[in-house]
């Protein structure tokens, strides 16, 4: 009898610079990326604005680069308490990147305002919004 052995999911391996600015004690973005197979999940929390843009936008590509196609790539955003419109920016400009590398990357809330935005902001057909990530799996064909 054979017996197929699932691995883990694995942290995620991130840049020295990113590490650093999310450690720093005054930062407010707090996040836990793993890597299981060829998804990736990044569950964000505390706050994303102008002040952590920079490391916001590193985080993505960083996660992005880490996807391999078909990925998905899943950003969970359910603990996050604030998100700026530089957040909702810097989703959907990696969303178009990693569509065009044939990745689908899948934005996770709960929250009935981050589907508004991203609804308003025209964005649903490029960042669909799902309120798990099981959901968003499913939804990329992962499990089916």
């Amino acid at each position: 009898m054979s017996v197929a052995v699932q691995p883990s999911p694995v942290p995620l391996a991130l840049s020295a610079n990113l590490a650093s600015a999310l450690n720093h004690p005054r930062g407010v973005l707090r996040i836990v990326a793993h890597r299981d197979g060829s998804i990736v999940t990044v569950y964000a929390g505390g706050e994303v604005d102008a002040a952590n843009e920079h490391s916001w936008r590193q985080l993505l590509r960083e996660a992005a680069a880490a996807t391999p196609a078909p990925g998905p790539l899943v950003i969970d955003t359910d603990r996050l308490d604030f998100m700026g419109s530089c957040a909702f920016t810097a989703l959907a400009e990696e969303a178009d990147r990693c569509r065009s590398r044939g990745i689908m990357m899948c934005l996770v809330s709960r929250k009935p305002i981050v589907g508004r935005i991203i609804t308003a902001g025209g964005l649903g057909s490029l960042l669909p919004v799902y309120p798990n990530a099981e959901i968003a799996l499913s939804a990329a064909g992962v499990g089916a």
